[in-house]
């Protein structure tokens, strides 16, 4: 009956999201990549190793100011308010002290819980960084909503902002290098999780990975995700088919990839009754990485009890 009552609850609650994010997408719907976009898009990607799809050009501009870290991003997307990264940074005592990366799910609807974590790690004697992913909190272009067009049926555009991401985050990690960081821990949540475990396949010097719900299966989030009909409905109508982005998977698919750090101090967070993110596909994320630790919670995809545990599951990296 527990059971029962915890689903009921968490697909409630994950439909009503989803419902959102539908409503958002058809919002959308003229943003989208014709199936001839799309397979220009894929052709020139699919010679592309990950290094080279990822390359990493050194900071533009990058400043330090009252707790912002910013520089003009080496991907431009045509979006000015989206064409400089962001970065809040909350310093520790130590110029040199290890940083976490906080990475936010896709379209978070405040930064709040995420200042009471950095307020945590600052604590133990940690600087956090919390970067605004593309299409973002003080990126979000004009005549749009936090996160609008970070995911919708412009797959082109979802796969470049993505790349963006990832991209940005290592000029972020070389830029606090230079500054005497040698160390850093990662929790990102759901599209954050995306990012950072695609980031964890270029970087090494991680003393932890958490990855909260991240999303591992590009085409089942296309596909199957219930948070995608609107967008599913806009591509099949292009004629879009299922499996036109598997050649693509090589660079941006998380089970395509092995973290360069310690497996043995990466934690993947499952939620029993997710279906955005499926636990199945998690259990073999953490079967392709040998060593790593797969945590349940009782949750759906949405909800703060998985992000409470991950930070318990985290402590003994974290001293």
């Amino acid at each position: 009956m527990r059971r029962l009552v915890e689903r009921t609850a968490s697909w409630g609650m994950d439909g009503a999201m989803c419902g959102m994010m539908n409503i958002l997408q058809w919002r959308r719907r003229a943003d989208s990549s014709t199936k001839a976009e799309l397979d220009a898009y894929l052709d020139a990607c699919a010679p592309m190793s990950r290094e080279s799809f990822f390359h990493m050009p050194p900071a533009v501009r990058p400043r330090h100011h009252e707790g912002w870290i910013d520089w003009d991003t080496p991907l431009p997307s045509g979006f000015p308010e989206n064409d400089r990264a962001r970065v809040r940074f909350y310093p520790a005592a130590r110029r040199d002290a290890p940083v976490l990366l906080l990475l936010h799910a896709l379209m978070s609807a405040s930064d709040v819980g995420y200042r009471r974590v950095a307020a945590t790690f600052n604590q133990r004697g940690w600087a956090v960084a919390f970067p605004h992913l593309p299409y973002h909190y003080s990126r979000k272009p004009k005549n749009s909503l936090n996160g609008e067009l970070a995911i919708t049926a412009d797959l082109v555009r979802n796969a470049e902002g993505l790349r963006q991401g990832v991209v940005e985050l290592r000029q972020l990690m070389a830029i606090l290098r230079a500054r005497g960081v040698r160390e850093f821990g990662l929790i990102g949540t759901s599209y954050g999780g995306w990012t950072g475990a695609l980031l964890s396949f270029l970087e090494r010097d991680f003393r932890f990975l958490a990855l909260v719900q991240p999303i591992v299966n590009v085409g089942k989030a296309i596909w199957e995700n219930p948070g995608a009909s609107s967008m599913r409905r806009s591509l099949r109508s292009l004629g879009h088919v299922h499996n036109q982005i598997v050649r693509h998977e090589h660079l941006i698919s998380p089970l395509h990839g092995i973290p360069l750090c310690d497996p043995k101090r990466i934690i993947v967070t499952a939620g029993l009754y997710d279906r955005v993110s499926p636990r199945v596909d998690l259990e073999a994320l953490t079967k392709l990485w040998k060593g790593s630790r797969l945590l349940h919670v009782r949750q759906g995809h949405f909800g703060y009890r998985a992000l409470r545990q991950t930070l318990q599951a985290v402590e003994p990296f974290v001293v």
